[in-house]
């Protein structure tokens, strides 16, 4: 796709409404303590492990779409990048508002309320779950490259196929006969509903088929990160990141597979870089 078929802030039709369930889930207000707690803390760290080695020197221009309550916004703010965070979620800005160094606002994925070739980098750690029309996914990623500079890094995170699978048999939930049908159709379609009753509205991807979107939106795909590993699947995982000297341990087994294709669909979240062409 070249520059001059991305459609441009102006010109871009309003983005169909975000879905009630999906804004009446995180209006709950269990997103921030979600990633900060627990087992949850692996993908924060191994999401700021990741990032760190790949975002260009401070100060540069970082737009965190989708970004929540500025989880990941709060710590690229005190590193010293210019953050700017944009979500639909009326709590999630007032949250992020409140953070030191970062500028929040509404905002939509599919409509980006940023000029043309204005940041350096355009991290999407949310929204592509949140789109189960790849339509919507390739016109997210589109807004993504309108708003990068040219050699700008786009980052977007996904969430794996069989993730709700794996994790239901971690929790012994799978040998429940309706858990299982509803469990085994998500890892047949990748579509996750709302009678599952643990999330919201959200697309469940094999982590081939992210290149590809970024593709057809213009970006140059340059590699993909699984986040979790299989570490997040073990019973102890917990106790483990309670631990300095296992955490570290953790984090280095995770980090040594993270691009090892045969393992990316085992991770919960995968990380998918590319780039605008210079």
């Amino acid at each position: 796709m070249s520059s001059s078929s991305v459609t441009t802030e102006n010109s871009s039709p309003e983005p169909p409404a975000v879905p009630e369930e999906i804004l009446a889930f995180y209006a709950q207000g269990n997103e921030d303590a979600r990633i900060r707690q627990g087992s949850g803390r692996l993908e924060f760290w191994r999401t700021q492990d990741v990032l760190r080695r790949l975002l260009p020197a401070v100060p540069a221009r970082v737009l965190d779409v989708g970004g929540g309550s500025g989880v990941h916004a709060e710590w690229l703010a005190r590193d010293g990048y210019e953050v700017e965070l944009v979500d639909p979620v009326p709590l999630h800005v007032d949250q992020a508002r409140r953070l030191p160094g970062v500028i929040a606002r509404i905002g939509d994925a599919r409509a980006l309320p940023a000029e043309d070739a204005s940041r350096d980098v355009v991290l999407m750690l949310g929204p592509l779950y949140h789109l189960p029309e790849r339509p919507d996914r390739v016109r997210a990623l589109a807004e993504a490259y309108r708003v990068v500079r040219p050699g700008g890094l786009v980052v977007a995170a996904t969430i794996n196929r069989h993730t709700a699978l794996h994790g239901l048999l971690r929790q012994e939930l799978y040998f429940d006969p309706a858990h299982r049908a509803r469990t085994d159709g998500v890892s047949t379609h990748g579509r996750h509903g709302t009678d599952h009753g643990t999330f919201t509205t959200a697309y469940l991807a094999e982590p081939t088929e992210v290149p590809a979107e970024f593709t057809e939106a213009g970006l140059v795909p340059e590699g993909q990160y699984g986040l979790e590993g299989v570490a997040w699947l073990m019973g102890g995982v917990e106790q483990w990141l309670d631990d300095p000297e296992r955490r570290e341990a953790v984090m280095s087994a995770t980090r040594r597979i993270e691009s090892e294709p045969a393992l990316l669909g085992a991770s919960g979240h995968v990380l998918t870089v590319g780039r605008r062409r210079p």
